[in-house]
């Protein structure tokens, strides 16, 4: 079973429709039991970090998520929850994260001629080269030696993807990418 993390802060029609696209059966969950027993998880996250951390927690879902990205099996995070998958985030004032990557996820510099939160197509190096993906973000992830693709915005390189293990975490949408980004789930699935 393929569990998808309900924790107030992510696309989930989204995530499950492009799995569906890919018949591949989901469960949305709150339940850390269902995410231990799932084969596989994802983690999508639309939002701010603090909220997310404060929602993980009311929840009693902190550490079945970090359980569940530690334990081996595959694990995917997206947008929001590749970033909460960092030691520390700038965003609400500077908030402690998850710390199952080390690094900062810290907020785009203003630069004259690029708007934050950065919005739009963005070509990806390493396994993703030739492709392009759907970026929404004001807060990006710095590189760290688990980073296998990067991008650029607003003169900032930065974490597009990191790989460590069967946990696979994108700053982009894979779900909002289209054939692309269906493409890239395919290879997770196959992880």
């Amino acid at each position: 079973m393929l569990a998808i993390v309900d924790y107030k802060a992510g696309n989930l029609t989204s995530v499950r429709n492009a799995f569906a696209a890919l018949g591949v059966e989901t469960a949305v969950t709150r339940d850390p039991a269902v995410l231990a027993a799932a084969d596989r998880v994802v983690f999508p996250g639309v939002g701010a970090a603090g909220s997310a951390m404060a929602n993980l927690r009311a929840l009693g879902l902190e550490d079945a998520v970090r359980t569940a990205a530690g334990s081996g099996r595959p694990f995917l995070g997206i947008c929001l929850g590749m970033q909460i998958l960092f030691s520390h985030s700038e965003e609400d004032g500077g908030v402690d994260t998850l710390g199952i990557l080390g690094g900062q996820v810290r907020r785009f510099p203003d630069v004259p001629g690029f708007k934050v939160p950065a919005i739009g197509w963005n070509s990806v190096d390493g396994p993703c080269a030739g492709r392009e993906f759907y970026f929404v973000h004001s807060y990006y992830a710095e590189l760290v030696p688990e980073t296998v693709g990067r991008t650029e915005y607003a003169g900032t390189t930065f974490t597009a993807m990191v790989k460590k293990g069967r946990l696979w975490a994108c700053q982009f949408h894979p779900e909002k990418s289209g054939r692309v980004g269906l493409e890239l789930l395919k290879e997770w699935l196959a992880c």
